[in-house]
């Protein structure tokens, strides 16, 4: 039987930050209050910062940037991603989820020129030369519907390229794939070599469908796993309260009826949701890192608690018995 991995003497080197709430995700807060949540977390230990041009349009980048440039020498890491560049405009669709972006519009372009030219626009918002991580990002049929197998071919027809020619000039150090939907995450860990995956919100205490295929090829690979929305954008942080979120939206009741179910479990044991959801996630042997993500600052040592808080072994027995999580998922 296995057990949960021992937490490290600092556990926040298991932890990143994901910016996307300090693109103004769900709410818009000022630079003042981003500026604090990012110290927040680098005073926590946590040495990893995740962005994007998609996440406010721009503004997490910016917000960003100025952040790591505050802290040159604090061991800061930094990722972002490509298959976006930004033009002048304030057109919004109905993935859009961002309270208050800067003015512009995404275009979305994976070829090689593409690919160069939405690196370059994030060196530019991000005050940098280069970046420790460069994923390709939002390939899935969310974004992009019948266009989906236009956009694969384009990424490995030049692309690719482009990554390989970054990663060769020391532009960036690692490259990767950030999906959410691993089916077309596991197509190209198979059709191309990547350094790092990031899979969002399907390795968790209600879904697990990055078992399937994803989790399975990365860890054959050797591929580096960073976890985001563990907590499914916020329900099994907050349990089933109601206008609690789950995949960016509000829950619906058969999810709100699940994370109930799971939560119940918990305060059997005195054990904090977000606890369980946070240990469950680490414990796969292919996952290395969790992104958390926020835009309040005391939620940061909420989730360093969370991650040391002593879970028993009947927690996840009766989780087990719930089907949440699969038989086949790493729990114990």
């Amino acid at each position: 039987m296995q057990t949960l991995p021992t937490i490290p003497a600092n556990p926040c080197s298991r932890l990143g930050m994901g910016c996307a709430e300090i693109g103004n995700l769900h709410r818009a807060i000022d630079e003042a209050d981003a500026r604090l949540v990012l110290e927040a977390a680098r005073v926590a230990g946590i040495t990893l910062f995740d962005t994007a041009p998609g996440y406010g349009k721009g503004l997490s980048e910016l917000r960003t940037g100025a952040f790591l440039r505050d802290h040159p020498d604090a061991g800061l890491t930094c990722s972002t991603k490509v298959g976006r560049y930004l033009v002048p405009g304030k057109g919004r669709n109905a993935r859009d989820f961002f309270a208050a972006p800067l003015p512009f519009e995404g275009r979305f372009d994976y070829s090689y020129d593409g690919v160069m030219r939405s690196f370059e626009q994030s060196l530019l918002r991000l005050g940098v030369t280069s970046v420790d991580r460069l994923f390709v990002h939002e390939l899935d049929a969310g974004n992009h519907g019948d266009a989906l197998e236009t956009h694969c071919r384009a990424l490995l027809d030049g692309g690719l390229r482009a990554l390989d020619e970054l990663r060769s000039a020391g532009d960036t150090r690692q490259i990767g794939v950030a999906v959410n939907q691993p089916d077309v995450g596991a197509r190209l860990l198979r059709d191309a070599r990547f350094d790092v995956a990031l899979l969002a919100s399907r390795y968790t205490l209600i879904d697990q469908s990055g078992l399937d295929a994803f989790l399975p090829l990365a860890l054959a690979q050797g591929v580096e796993v960073i976890a985001g929305g563990v907590f499914n954008s916020g329900i099994l942080a907050t349990g089933a309260a109601p206008g609690a979120r789950y995949d960016y939206v509000e829950a619906d009741a058969a999810v709100a009826a699940r994370v109930a179910a799971i939560e119940a479990v918990c305060r059997r044991h005195t054990v904090p949701i977000a606890a369980a959801a946070l240990q469950f996630t680490l414990a796969h042997p292919a996952i290395t890192t969790v992104l958390i993500g926020t835009s309040r600052p005391e939620r940061i040592g909420e989730n360093v608690a969370a991650l040391t808080h002593a879970i028993p072994e009947a927690l996840w027995d009766e989780l087990a018995e719930l089907g949440s999580p699969r038989a086949n998922a790493v729990v114990h």
